[in-house]
């Protein structure tokens, strides 16, 4: 079983989508393993966003995801990783699916209301910065 990192971002926890997202996986047969509601310090954003640093838009997601609460969770079930790329939808709300969660909710490239890792290794270092821990949860 795969586990990945997905995180509701301040402006989908502003819009309270929060619910839809954990519908939407739960109803793809995922299971929820971990949760919680938290504001992301500037240290952390940078950690987390650090494959971006020194790209024009840093600054720009640094600000934007520690503006407000995010919802941070653990999923885990089969190809967890592939199937949370694909409910969340591609970054360009405008290239993604109509019925994914960007398709769906988006209303901006940066105002995208979800993060989920790309893959195996990402989603272990994300678990790892946002729960503190560096083996599996459940």
């Amino acid at each position: 079983m795969e586990q990945t990192f997905i995180m509701v971002k301040p402006d989908g926890v502003k819009r309270q989508l929060i619910g839809e997202v954990i519908k939407q996986y739960e109803q793809k047969g995922l299971q929820l393993k971990a949760a919680k509601l938290m504001v992301i310090s500037e240290e952390l954003a940078k950690q987390h966003y650090a494959e971006h640093e020194g790209k024009a838009f840093y600054a720009k997601l640094i600000t934007f995801i520690t503006s407000g609460p995010v919802f941070a969770m653990i999923w885990q079930g089969e190809n967890a990783v592939a199937v949370g790329r694909k409910l969340n939808g591609k970054t360009n709300h405008l290239e993604a699916d109509l019925a994914s969660i960007r398709g769906r909710f988006a209303t901006d490239t940066s105002l995208n209301v979800v993060h989920g890792s790309d893959s195996l290794e990402s989603a272990a270092r994300e678990i790892g910065l946002f729960f503190n821990k560096t083996e599996q949860i459940g």
